[in-house]
């Protein structure tokens, strides 16, 4: 992690305020109120999910609970977001795909278990974890797999535990995108009362509200052209 005071950091900073009068002050305001709730202690990870009406809806929980990144895994399916379901919660996160090879699932569980994640596959089919027995000490990835067959046995045989949501109907297994909100819900909502230090660094909020602003405002490319050609 950069030092706060280094050059880069103070550029985001000046970036930032060089954009700021472009927003109202309430949104800027919402902005901020939002960033004091998003983690990376809790990240998500979707392996060749095909259905565009849940792969929107996952998103649309992880900005809704304040999960800030998104680890897309496409081997056989292209990652697909309906823009009706979704309601734009895609752009307020951090969508990192994997899709360069033929199987992408190694590279990408291998890299987030480099990042310190421990992680979490769902399914019912294994008897160990629930939302609420489930040690959040550690950084958590939770995995969730295809709408037919769930996850992989490569993302299988790399998880580091398990869990599954308890159920005391006839039906074993939930939808997808209901999957991900309950756990969702119930790890963030444990998370944001925990004594651990769940929320983002200064340098990572204003690296997300830089996005955000860049987003929010027309030409902002051209704005920032001009002041990096400026400051050179």
């Amino acid at each position: 992690m950069k030092p706060a005071d280094c050059p880069e950091n103070d550029e985001i900073t000046l970036m930032i305020d060089l954009l700021r009068p472009f927003v109202t002050p309430e949104r800027f305001l919402k902005f901020t109120d939002v960033l004091r709730y998003r983690t990376r202690h809790l990240t998500v990870v979707l392996e060749d999910i095909y259905q565009p009406h849940n792969a929107s809806a996952v998103l649309r929980t992880c900005d809704c609970f304040g999960i800030q990144d998104v680890h897309i895994i496409e081997n056989r399916n292209k990652y697909e977001v309906n823009p009706d379901v979704a309601l734009g919660s895609s752009k307020w996160l951090t969508l990192k795909k994997y899709h360069g090879l033929e199987e992408n699932t190694t590279p990408c569980l291998k890299a987030l278990k480099q990042q310190g994640y421990r992680l979490i596959a769902t399914t019912p089919h294994k008897n160990d974890y629930t939302p609420a027995t489930l040690c959040i000490e550690k950084k958590t990835a939770l995995l969730f797999g295809t709408e037919l067959s769930g996850l992989s046995p490569t993302a299988l045989e790399l998880a580091d535990d398990f869990i599954r949501i308890p159920m005391v109907g006839f039906t074993e297994s939930l939808n997808i995108s209901v999957s991900a909100a309950t756990l969702i819900h119930a790890l963030s909502d444990r998370l944001r009362s925990a004594s651990i230090p769940w929320q983002l660094t200064t340098d990572e909020k204003n690296i997300i509200l830089l996005e955000w602003l860049k987003t929010s405002i027309r030409k902002s490319d051209i704005i920032l052209r001009d002041f990096q050609n400026r400051i050179r």
